[in-house]
């Protein structure tokens, strides 16, 4: 199909036609007086722009969207079935449980978007006939395709890529949490360090993708083709080992928090180095557990929200997509640690007052930090020198007297300097 028959029977939209339509929808939307829902089926919309538009629920089925500008715009539940998003500019777009069947989305850019539960698998497409356009159409079955797509930093939990061509695809630092990726096409994807805990890749082709310290719990491999694979500190489930020295881990948290409670009379300072404490779930959330000491830890996923944490040592410590949500880390040692995808909104990362004269800052030297929510953080005075900061969320933090010497801050968002 060439370029003049690909939009054949399409009605070019202007910028202020689409504008007036996509106005008219936010009313819908919100319930305002004068809305309408936005019906923009089988458009030409090529290079218009979208960002920052609200169009959830949108009808948007087999429009040509090719070279769009999408960022930060919301397109949850809309549907965007067999429409051409070529070379589109989706940054941080809303697109959870999008249809996005039989799309083509070819060297397009969803870095960090939100794509929970979007449906990427083959659909029906219906294309006009060249010379009498809509009148006639005929019916397609196309595969997703996703191929050269950049979805580093992205949410793409649940998300169905059953059969999908995501061939050099950019998926580091992902959430692909349950995700069906059974018989997609990932050869040569890049997936270092994307978090794929339970998805399915039955059948896949993962031929020379790299797969470098991706988080593969309950990931079966054994029916993928796997030859040429970098899988090297790709992080597997827990031993049964680990599972079974879970509670006996526990027990040393809840002797911290004696100890927090009786001014060091009873109980002790957790010492957890090195261990795999994953299997302890959400049985930290809250808990005291001032100046524990868990460097090296594997905390992926972890439930801490709440915890107090002053003082603890976590150097090096894993601690991907963990909720630190409100967490008290007040002279917490993070140097060298990885908060990938981490929630630290709300966290308090401020010195911690050790007498009159003395207080102790939080380090994160050299830690990652890429894609992480710090929105309303304290990080007053906290010492981030060297740290990889790529993609995270700063909005409403505190960051007086911060140290940022030699810090990674491509698209970093909330910070002023």
């Amino acid at each position: 199909m060439n370029a003049a028959q690909s939009v054949a029977g399409r009605r070019r939209l202007s910028q202020a036609e689409l504008d007036m339509i996509v106005t008219a929808h936010e009313k819908f939307v919100t319930g305002k007086q004068g809305g309408k829902r936005a019906s923009l089926r089988f458009m030409q919309l090529s290079g218009l722009d979208l960002s920052f538009r609200n169009l959830t629920d949108a009808d948007l089925s087999a429009s040509i969207l090719e070279g769009c500008r999408m960022v930060r715009t919301k397109l949850d539940r809309a549907s965007l079935f067999g429409c051409d998003l070529r070379k589109s500019d989706m940054r941080q777009a809303s697109l959870v449980r999008a249809d996005l069947r039989g799309a083509c989305l070819r060297g397009a850019n969803l870095a960090q978007a939100d794509l929970t539960q979007a449906d990427f698998r083959e659909g029906q497409i219906a294309i006009p006939h060249p010379r009498k356009g809509l009148d006639t159409l005929r019916h397609e079955t196309r595969q997703g395709e996703v191929d050269e797509v950049n979805f580093s930093g992205a949410t793409l939990d649940g998300s169905q890529f059953e059969g999908v061509s995501a061939f050099k695809a950019d998926f580091s630092d992902c959430s692909l949490r349950g995700a069906k990726l059974a018989g997609a096409n990932l050869k040569e994807a890049n997936l270092v360090g994307a978090i794929l805990d339970g998805a399915d890749v039955k059948g896949a082709n993962l031929e020379g993708a790299n797969l470098t310290g991706a988080v593969m719990a309950g990931v079966d491999t054994s029916t993928a083709r796997v030859s040429g694979a970098h899988m090297t500190g790709a992080l597997r489930a827990s031993t049964p080992e680990a599972v079974s020295k879970a509670q006996s881990l526990y027990k040393m948290c809840l002797d911290n928090q004696l100890w927090c409670q009786t001014g060091g009379k009873e109980g002790a300072c957790a010492r957890l180095d090195g261990e795999d404490l994953r299997p302890l779930g959400d049985r930290l959330k809250g808990l005291r557990l001032t100046a524990m000491t868990a460097k090296g830890a594997c905390m992926v996923g972890l439930d801490l929200s709440g915890a107090q944490l002053q003082g603890a040592n976590l150097a090096g410590a894993d601690l991907r997509a963990a909720n630190l949500r409100g967490a008290d880390l007040r002279g917490a040692k993070l140097t060298g640690a990885n908060l990938t995808k981490a929630d630290l909104r709300q966290a308090f990362l401020s010195p911690l007052p050790l007498g009159p004269t003395r207080q102790t800052e939080v380090s994160l030297q050299g830690a990652r930090v890429r894609y992480a929510m710090m929105q309303a953080a304290d990080l007053s005075e906290a010492v981030l020198d060297g740290a990889d900061l790529r993609g995270s969320d700063f909005t409403g933090a505190r960051v007086a007297k911060a140290s940022f010497r030699d810090v990674e801050l491509s698209s970093v968002q909330g910070l002023e300097f």
